[in-house]
């Protein structure tokens, strides 16, 4: 009997060293894993493009290296995105979504000298801004004692426009398809006095200080400047971000997102065709959203300029820094003139009316495009009304 009870004690010690042992060991894994789990852990995400348009599917690309000896049992990665990106179903990818953000949460391991690359098919629903500001790493150790987090930011450089969908052009409904064709070859009705492509014979009403005498000498016959052409007039677009009072906030939004596209798809339209085009808006810019100034960009041509027009129009948000009946003063304070312009706006209220009879005034050939969405439609049916014609309801005038 002693000797049963000895070999009882003997295996208790044993047992109670066995414990204090893995406790031990235990203490000393989790205070490893504290200090120098996120040791050379390295983590990046981009998207794969700078800028799409409404509808696009892109890629979300993230990398995570472990660059050490040391294994990481267990990685927990959390962040929140714009609920307006859409990801596809992927495996180890767990969202939880809300009206406006959504949060992604993935569990992983990773072996020493190991990177992981992770791409993720996002399909963006909404123009706008968007960027990756910020990820929460969290990791542990075997048995899940200690955790140690890291938050990694990000900067602009992550950021993606997503431009407005471009419609076709027979979408909007102008006055008329011909008033585009029209500016066309307006643009090339008047000469450049400051151009000059070479010389020509001279003709019956050609004034005489265009005479070339020097070419006149030459050839023994009068002979005149031959001046090139240059633009008459360019097309403005203007948007009018007031909301139509008669309306509740989220049609008023609506209407107006539908008008961005119609902006968007008139500005590549003309510019694609030659047209200096310009555009300007009493809206804000979200990366500006305290400025009180205007949107306001001169008329150019080319595909930079458009790229500019467009990240505006991504950009834009419907928060009035000024009114438009001040954005219009400025106009006119300006000395606008002799410009085709194109209005966007929900409604027109009289001192809109009065100013736009001014700018009229001054030669410029205003379109007004009032933006309405019928019940059950995603569609825009629009209001046109031209410097000439009247505000009747569904018609179209020049």
């Amino acid at each position: 009997m002693p000797a049963e009870l000895a070999g009882q004690t003997g295996g208790l010690v044993h047992l109670h060293w066995l414990i204090l042992i893995t406790a031990i060991l235990a203490l000393l894994q989790g205070a490893l894993y504290r200090y120098v789990a996120l040791r050379n852990i390295t983590y990046t995400r981009s998207f794969s493009l700078s800028a799409c348009y409404e509808g696009d599917e892109i890629q979300l690309v993230e990398e995570i290296a472990n660059r050490k000896l040391l294994p990481l049992p267990w990685l927990r990665l959390e962040s929140l995105m714009q609920a307006e990106l859409r990801f596809g179903k992927q495996s180890n990818l767990t969202i939880n979504s809300g009206s406006q953000l959504q949060n992604h949460k993935s569990f992983f391991s990773l072996m020493p000298y190991t990177v992981i690359t992770r791409r993720h098919q996002v399909i963006c629903l909404k123009r706008g801004v968007y960027t990756l500001q910020t990820a929460t790493l969290t990791c542990g150790d075997l048995m899940g004692l200690h955790s140690v987090v890291r938050t990694y930011k990000f900067g602009d450089d992550t950021r993606l426009l997503v431009y407005p969908k471009l419609v076709p052009i027979q979408a909007i409904p102008l006055p008329s398809h011909s008033w585009l064709g029209d500016l066309e070859v307006r643009r090339w009705t008047m000469e450049d006095p400051f151009s000059i492509a070479g010389v020509r014979e001279y003709r019956y009403g050609d004034p005489l200080s265009a005479l070339n005498w020097k070419a006149t000498a030459r050839s023994g016959k009068l002979q005149v400047h031959n001046r090139s052409f240059t633009a008459d007039h360019t097309l403005l677009i203007w948007f009018n971000c007031d909301p139509d009072p008669l309306w509740s906030m989220a049609h008023n939004h609506n209407r107006l997102e539908c008008g961005i596209r119609y902006a968007a798809t008139l500005a590549q339209y003309a510019i694609s065709r030659g047209i200096d085009t310009g555009f300007g808006s009493n809206g804000q810019r979200a990366d500006c959203p305290e400025s009180e100034e205007a949107i306001r960009i001169s008329s150019g041509g080319g595909n930079d300029h458009l790229e500019t027009i467009f990240e505006t129009l991504a950009l834009l948000v419907f928060m009035n820094g000024i009114t438009f009946e001040e954005f219009l003063e400025q106009e006119l304070n300006l000395g606008t003139s002799e410009r085709d312009i194109v209005l966007f706006s929900c409604s027109i209220n009289p001192r809109v009316e009065l100013l736009l009879e001014r700018l009229k005034s001054r030669g410029n050939v205003i379109h007004k495009v009032f933006l309405e969405i019928e019940a059950g439609e995603e569609q825009t049916s629009l209001e046109i009304d031209s410097a000439a014609g009247d505000q009747t309801p569904g018609r179209a005038a020049r």
